[in-house]
């Protein structure tokens, strides 16, 4: 495989040994993407693991600060950062498969248009049947749906000029909190589409399987375009030093423009906040955003930590950064292997034990309660090591192989 082309939805190989210095510094910021990327999927972990463990505690979106216990709390927004990272560095790395280091600039049209798809297609068959261990009475439309929807509308949009593109993103991810009172009713023509796009609900609910949409595609759009946008900043001839003042220039901006809409309850966030009995509370209060759809204080939050990070990251090769990239390297495989194991595994321990937990709604799981939530943090950290080589193995294999449908994983 050339080590310009990325794959899904990664964003570059390992050099070829007889590759040019500028070409081996190219590669190297590369993967400074690939870690960022592994590091979200291994945070993505914890929140999947407390979704197999400790379901039985349902969380609200935002989330309700009376109820939530502290350690939940910064758990699941922890997470928060996982699907905005992700999809913004989809982006980058389509703009970077279009701009290939030492060659002409190609079209990314097919190359979106097929993984755009093959993920859609994923989450209604696959992914969803991994979910529950069988067939879904229920398919949720989630975070592989938005991804895969902004994949094919930047298949169309990646012809456009750059800036065109940062406006329409920009726009979109701004914006759109300003129609996030609209709620349609089942019969209005159009309820379907702003359901797909924009509020999250029954999409079928009288179908076998019923369809429910969990993530809103629009505000997903407006960030892999932003993703596309930034691109640039990791060509070959852009200065490494010029990139990282950047990246920490656009994380303090999206920080600071935060403080401000949050702060005074101005915008970008339709629950506001307020000082509550305790300074915890009060913290946890400020951060509490929503993610369904995805607002945009919770973007600002989120995109400006992984701005950060990223260019923490920038300079970085250790063994820390390696050991994520195995993971961002092989993304798709990982999503797949870590959804399997963590249902079957949830299965063989509900027949060895059965339920011991009941959920608010009379659900009976197996789990843990809330004095033994550590158990998810303990669960997570064994799992990334119990993933790390077959997904190694998976991504090295991906490298050398020449059947084409593996690279798409």
């Amino acid at each position: 495989m050339s080590t310009s082309t990325p794959s899904l939805p990664g964003i570059a190989q390992a050099p070829e040994p007889a590759a040019a210095p500028a070409v081996v510094a190219h590669s190297k910021r590369i993967n400074s993407i690939d870690a960022l990327r592994g590091l979200v999927m291994c945070v993505m972990m914890m929140d999947h693991v407390r979704e197999t463990l400790y379901l039985h505690y349902q969380v609200t979106d935002p989330m309700t600060i009376g109820d939530t216990p502290a350690n939940l709390f910064f758990s699941r927004l922890a997470a928060h950062f996982c699907a905005p990272v992700f999809v913004f560095l989809t982006g980058m790395g389509a703009w970077l498969y279009a701009h290939p280091p030492g060659a002409m600039p190609r079209s990314a049209r097919e190359f979106l248009f097929k993984r755009g798809a093959l993920l859609i297609f994923l989450e209604v068959t696959l992914i969803s049947f991994l979910w529950v261990g069988e067939l879904p009475k229920v398919i949720y439309l989630q975070v592989m749906w938005a991804i895969g929807f902004s994949m094919v509308v930047l298949a169309f949009a990646s012809s456009l000029p750059r800036k065109a593109l940062l406006v329409a993103g920009l726009a979109i991810v701004c914006g759109h909190n300003a129609l996030a009172w609209i709620d349609l009713p089942r019969s209005h023509p159009l309820y379907e589409l702003w359901t797909l796009f924009l509020h999250r609900g029954w999409l079928f609910e009288d179908t076998m399987p019923q369809i429910r949409v969990t993530y809103p595609a629009l505000p997903w759009v407006g960030v892999i375009l932003l993703g596309w946008c930034a691109g640039p900043m990791f060509s070959r001839d852009f200065d490494g030093a010029r990139r990282r003042r950047l990246l920490l220039a656009l994380g303090a901006a999206c920080w600071a423009a935060l403080l401000v809409l949050r702060g005074f309850n101005i915008y970008g966030e339709n629950a506001p906040w307020a000082i509550q009995d305790t300074a915890l509370l009060t913290a946890m209060d400020f951060l509490n955003y929503t993610k369904y759809p995805p607002s945009l204080d919770f973007l600002l939050m989120t995109l400006g930590g992984g701005f950060f990070v990223l260019a923490l990251m920038d300079r970085s090769d250790n063994a820390f950064t390696r050991f994520m990239s195995t993971f961002g390297g092989a993304p798709m495989f990982y999503y797949i292997l870590h959804l399997a194991v963590l249902v079957f595994g949830y299965k063989l321990l509900l027949s060895l034990f059965g339920p011991n937990q009941v959920g608010p709604t009379g659900m009976e799981r197996f789990g843990v309660g809330p004095e033994h939530f550590w158990v998810v943090w303990v669960v997570t950290v064994g799992m990334w090591f119990l993933l790390y080589y077959p997904t190694r193995w998976f991504g090295a294999f991906k490298r050398r192989t020449s059947i084409g449908w593996v690279k798409y994983f």
